[in-house]
């Protein structure tokens, strides 16, 4: 039996300030508390999150909510044998908070830090709820990312594909905003397409004509939107959520599907998992159609239990802790980086946003 890691993860990326204990036993995972403070109120009214508004929230309740976490453990700081922090991607007001707080804990305590890549932390949230050994296929698809990924490790992470624009959960907001709905806009979305035919509009399918992993949004956007113009009546809003909902599944089940068979054919079809996570993986409807795919192709779906799905700091304290069980920490002058790549060397080879554009925070 390997030396437990019991570590307290903080999570600052965006506009949910959270902090976490969890245990890692012999790679077995145990959540011993999981603290999250939302700023929907704070943010609610400018449709969206104002990143001045999410730093200062964060420097406000950063140190209770890190407290209420080791309370609901039953644990002090002298019980922790390590702690992590998001040190990107994302807003970079909010990541230097956390990662600011991570690095006084370490240094007051005398304990290791360990720099979490918050994309790094998606991509195991699906261990926090199941046993799933790597290597695996990874769809991270969320508010700010959407990758495809072949997980064949701790840290070990090859990009197969990446949004050219838009992530889709970004689509589902600024589409719910154009309905009229309020923020958070996915989730309102999702309850608004509820018995929605979703076959009365048609939208468009971007990049038919590519044979590659990659995936657009930003042409769907602008198709809703000016279909949203028009609308007179709820039945036609419903109809429209419906339709933009189905649409956003199938592009991310096609280009799931793609991946898929490459996956397989490197790995000559054994032990195929396919991992959905991020915050989008909460929706119904994208879940239930790459469960679907996933069973088609013979691969063994996971997704993380819904409390993990979203921003939180179990999934980077798991990162953490996993990187700590391999000796990997990091030094008090750690930066906190706003784009930040999972896979660098894909990164620099083929940049999805070359230098001057915006995009993606990855």
């Amino acid at each position: 039996m390997t030396q437990p890691h019991t570590v307290l993860g903080l999570e600052t990326s965006c506009d949910e300030t959270a902090a976490a204990v969890v245990r890692l036993t012999d790679g077995r995972a145990e959540v011993l508390s999981s603290v999250v403070g939302s700023q929907i109120a704070a943010h609610a009214p400018y449709g969206g999150v104002v990143p001045e508004i999410a730093a200062r929230a964060h420097v406000e309740s950063i140190d209770a909510i890190a407290a209420e976490a080791l309370q609901q453990a039953g644990l002090g700081y002298g019980d922790l044998t390590g702690v992590a922090a998001t040190a990107g991607p994302g807003l970079v007001g909010g990541v230097m908070v956390g990662l600011s707080f991570g690095k006084a804990v370490a240094l007051a305590r005398g304990l290791p830090l360990v720099a979490v890549n918050h994309l790094e932390g998606h991509a195991v949230s699906a261990r926090l709820g199941a046993e799933v050994p790597y290597p695996f296929l990874l769809l991270l698809v969320s508010g700010g990312h959407c990758q495809l990924l072949a997980v064949d490790g701790v840290g070990a992470c090859r990009r197969l594909g990446s949004t050219i624009d838009d992530a889709a959960g970004e689509a589902f907001d600024k589409i719910a905003k154009t309905l009229g709905l309020p923020y958070p806009g996915g989730p309102a979305l999702e309850k608004l397409a509820q018995g929605g035919d979703a076959s009365r509009f048609e939208l468009p399918r971007m990049l038919l004509g590519r044979k590659d992993c990659d995936f657009s949004f930003s042409g769907l956007k602008t198709a809703a939107a000016r279909l949203a113009e028009g609308l007179t009546s709820e039945a036609e809003r419903r109809d429209l959520a419906a339709a933009v909902q189905a649409a956003i599944a199938r592009q991310l089940a096609e280009r799931s599907d793609r991946a898929m068979q490459a996956y397989a054919h490197e790995h000559e079809g054994r032990g195929l998992r396919f991992v959905v996570a991020g915050g989008v993986a909460a929706n119904g409807a994208v879940r239930a159609r790459l469960q679907e795919t996933a069973a088609a192709r013979g691969f063994a779906f996971t997704a993380p239990p819904l409390a993990y799905c979203t921003d939180n700091a179990a999934m980077i304290a798991l990162a953490g802790a996993e990187r700590l069980a391999l000796g990997l920490t990091d030094a008090l002058d750690a930066a906190a980086r706003p784009r930040w790549p999972l896979d660098a060397a894909a990164a620099v080879a083929n940049p999805t946003h070359p230098a001057g554009r915006k995009g993606a925070k990855a």
